[in-house]
């Protein structure tokens, strides 16, 4: 039996289905810039676009004499879990049906997909209690009434009674037992939420301002990062199979991504395939997105591995996008070849192009991301091998167009809409400062409160935060009341320092952490406090504080000004220079920093950045001016500051 295949230069190919065919110097599902015209060695047909420098022929490809002698291409663990996954359901099918109360490796690598990460506490001796922990996903942040209403009751019936809200604009229930997932899962979905690709190898949720603007820019910011995330949604029913019996509780996409997602005029789909853009083996790595508008970096635009921003024209009209590739967080200590990344300009695309354009990038990543070391695996190392130029050339063959050199956008600023707004609709919006994103006890009675008697929408923003949204004038007063005796204060009664702060969750249930972070912060914040009052610095002046447990970077710690990143025990990494627009990456200062000897290496730049800053220069950029040599001089020559 024979298959014909056709390429983008429209040339036909025959290959026997039964012919085994090698691909030469492969590191994930493709051949380098080659045409690939047959049966993917992992499952599923696909075509890549010819590369420029030779459209008609084929390269990398042969049929071995002796099959069983080709070398095989290096793969990680986790990839061939996935190749054998019967698309993300096998073995967590089954082993959500045992009585033990953890699942095994390769259920651990799969349940991401569904939006879960097994965790035990690991503060407890004599055994491991298990439990997992389930990450929603809204893209923009967008949490409707009853899915609101639904994550409290769960929160407190199946969970350990608080709700985190994440850096990426969604909820955390911490503590499900495995017995109560499926009904945890289930009443999730059937009350307007979903958890499927909140964690794992694909897309995760898509960042877009929560600011619930009645502007055109905003919508269209929302409207944009709600297509993207429909687009690259799995379409194979593992979610659905497994939660709700194969029930399906999908809203109706819009046409265009419809559309957008079947195209395959440029080979970017794998055909008759249940997953056209991820196949058997979904992307790399974990994937994040963000969208926005000139101005508004309340996303973090630049750590993400796509950044989108609206380009509108003088009448405030959209009119296309600059995208931004190959920022990234994630590190590891002692391994220099591994590093944070911010995005740089890819190009401009036309508005009715954005999603082909999106699609075209993760493709790129597809075929090309590393898939034999998982340290290595996100698109920034990529970007970081091969360079912009290389990148946006082979982007530009998934596309099928040249991208336009990006629009000028104006100065960035970080908006955290903490407080009362206007929407621009006769509605108001209240922004809420929740330290941590932890929302528990009496501030959880009250907001619940509020949320239920009025009938509000929320939103999450990516600092942690919480929006109430389309309240009525005559609402304003009683709601800052009820909430003010919560603990949930206007943003003039709030302490700057802790209004831009940001810490995950470390002790006592992430593998990962190797210090404290959520339940370290509140006392560093006073510390630093206290610091700024000793040497004289006002009560209205800042610097922006995150702290991680681990080099991982979930909160974003290498764009701040001061990031402490968890190196040991009660021991921190410190990261210098981030800016507070979020436009500048950081660098590592000192390492081994003891949590007792932080006054030590603060006090003495807190008080030179007083008595040596120009005008108007933040911490972070007082510190990239001086340079790391100087400031190591100052703290050494520090006797203390003046009474």
């Amino acid at each position: 039996m024979t298959t014909s295949f056709r390429s983008p230069a429209g040339v036909a190919t025959v290959f026997s289905t039964d012919q085994k065919i090698r691909v030469g110097n492969i590191h994930s599902l493709r051949s380098s810039r080659t045409v690939f015209l047959g049966r993917n060695v992992f499952g599923g047909v696909h075509s890549l676009p010819p590369s420029s420098s030779s459209s008609s022929s084929i390269k990398a490809i042969s049929t071995p004499a002796k099959p069983e002698a080709a070398k095989p291409t290096k793969r990680s663990k986790v990839e061939i879990i996935k190749e054998k996954s019967n698309f993300i359901r096998y073995p967590l099918n089954e082993e959500l049906l045992t009585e033990s109360p953890n699942v095994n490796e390769s259920a651990v690598q799969l349940i991401k997909f569904h939006g879960s990460y097994q965790q035990y506490n690991r503060e407890e001796r004599g055994g491991r209690s298990y439990s997992f922990m389930l990450r929603t996903k809204n893209p923009s942040g967008k949490v409707p009434n009853q899915l609101y209403l639904t994550m409290d009751d769960l929160a407190d019936e199946f969970g350990i009674g608080t709700l985190r809200l994440t850096t990426r604009q969604t909820f955390q229930l911490h503590g499900v037992l495995k017995q109560n997932l499926k009904t945890v899962m289930s009443s999730i979905i059937k009350n307007m939420g979903s958890t499927l690709g909140a964690c794992g190898d694909l897309n995760r949720n898509v960042l877009a301002p929560a600011a619930p603007y009645a502007k055109r820019d905003y919508l269209f910011a929302q409207e944009t990062a709600d297509n993207i995330a429909a687009l690259l949604s799995p379409q194979s029913g593992f979610y659905y199979d497994m939660w709700v019996d194969g029930e399906q509780f999908m809203t109706a996409e819009a046409p265009e991504v419809v559309e957008a997602r079947n195209d395959n005029s440029h080979g970017t789909n794998f055909v008759d395939s249940p997953e056209p853009i991820y196949g058997t083996q979904f992307l790399p790595r974990k994937f994040k997105i963000a969208v926005t508008v000139p101005t508004d970096n309340s996303v973090d635009l630049l750590t993400n591995d796509i950044g989108v921003v609206v380009v509108s024209d003088e009448n405030g009209e959209p009119q296309g996008f600059n995208i931004y590739v190959g920022g990234g967080m994630g590190r590891t200590h002692r391994m220099e070849s591994t590093f944070a990344r911010i995005a740089e300009p890819l190009g401009y695309v036309p508005k009715e192009d954005i999603l082909y354009a999106v699609k075209a990038i993760v493709v790129t990543q597809r075929e090309h991301g590393r898939r034999d070391d998982r340290k290595y695996s996100r698109m920034k190392y990529l970007l970081s091998s091969w360079g912009i130029e290389k990148f946006r050339d082979v982007v530009e063959q998934y596309y099928g167009k040249k991208f336009e050199p990006p629009r000028d956008l104006p100065e960035w600023e970080f908006k955290s809409y903490l407080g009362w707004h206007e929407q621009g609709d006769g509605a108001w919006f209240c922004g809420l400062h929740v330290d941590s994103g932890r929302v528990g006890g009496n501030m959880k009675k009250r907001l619940r409160e509020v949320i239920e008697k009025y009938r509000l929408d929320v939103r999450i923003t990516p600092n942690q935060n919480i929006v109430l949204c389309d309240v009525k004038s005559e609402w304003k007063r009683s709601i800052t009341t009820v909430l003010a005796q919560a603990g949930l204060l206007q943003p003039e009664f709030v302490d700057p320092l802790n209004q831009t702060a940001m810490a995950c969750p470390a002790f006592p249930l992430c593998p990962l952490a190797i210090t404290e972070a959520e339940r370290g912060i509140p006392s560093i914040l006073k510390r630093v406090r206290a610091m700024f009052e000793k040497v004289g610095l006002e009560y209205d002046e800042s610097v922006v504080v995150r702290v991680t447990g681990c080099p991982n970077g979930c909160a974003r710690p290498y764009m701040a000004e001061v990031g402490l990143v968890g190196d040991g025990p009660n021991s921190y990494q410190v990261w210098l220079g981030g800016t507070p627009n979020q436009t500048q990456i950081a660098r590592a200062f000192m390492d081994k920093v003891k949590i007792q000897d932080l006054e030590k290496v603060f006090e003495p730049l807190f008080y030179n950045w007083k008595l040596g800053r120009q005008a108007k220069e933040s911490f972070g950029e007082f510190t990239t001016r001086m340079g790391f040599e100087k400031l190591k001089e100052l703290i050494s020559a520090y006797e203390g500051s003046p009474q």
